[in-house]
């Protein structure tokens, strides 16, 4: 099985990472797995031009001859894609963003309408595909904080695995590793549970989007960094 890790954060110390990181080593479980990882602010990604002439050819490939060709490329080979990315002003990271955006070269010009939604067919068969969201933000816990992300990743990738976690920033702060080192075993064990069903419980996602700590102390020790 071919897993495709893209890391959409701008940081080179990513709060999310650690997680992504934490999930592939449980996903290792498995030695017969092949592991490729993209780092997308490394990458010369330019924005979509809107022609969509790549929707009217067969071939996989944006006529914009830069780095976005190579991830196309991965993504067709993989069998499981990872984003791990975080909220940017509840939604994405313009440069990955830039990135989803020139993932027409996949679909073609021709809709359809697929129960009460229109969508363009795909080239290739991406039933088979599973697509992992794992994306974190630095905000305390509340009900619409990754609203409109999870609306723009369902309308992306169908039926994507969605696993949003709060109050991430902590997670590389070694004086909080009594609480953030049990989240980080969770991913360790979902990885694992991944693996071996090719899916995540309703149960699996809700531990690990669980709070690690109670908003209000959360709030105080974030205020407190900056008075």
């Amino acid at each position: 099985m071919k897993i495709l890790l893209i890391n959409g954060s701008p940081k080179v110390e990513s709060d999310t990472l650690l997680l992504s990181h934490a999930f592939l080593e449980g996903i290792k479980t498995d030695k017969s797995v092949e592991i490729t990882e993209i780092d997308i602010k490394n990458k010369d990604i330019k924005p979509c031009q809107g022609c969509f002439s790549c929707m009217r050819r067969d071939e996989i490939r944006c006529v914009i001859d830069d780095d976005q060709n190579e991830v196309l490329e991965k993504i067709v080979q993989s069998d499981v894609i990872i984003y791990s990315f975080p909220l940017y002003f509840y939604s994405i990271p313009s440069h990955l963003k830039a990135s989803w955006d020139r993932l027409l070269p996949l679909v073609r010009y021709n809709v359809l309408k697929v129960g009460d939604r229109y969508d363009h067919y795909t080239k290739i068969d991406m039933t088979n595909k599973k697509f992992i969201i794992i994306s974190g933000c630095g905000l305390p816990n509340f009900s619409s904080n990754f609203k409109a992300l999870e609306i723009i990743c369902k309308n992306t990738f169908y039926t994507p695995i969605c696993i949003f976690v709060p109050q991430t920033p902590i997670l590389n702060n070694d004086r909080a590793k009594p609480i953030t080192d049990p989240l980080i075993n969770k991913f360790r064990e979902a990885g694992k549970e991944f693996i071996d069903t090719l899916s995540l419980s309703d149960a699996t996602i809700k531990e690990l989007e669980k709070p690690m700590l109670d908003n209000n102390i959360y709030m105080e020790i974030i205020n407190s960094k900056n008075e």
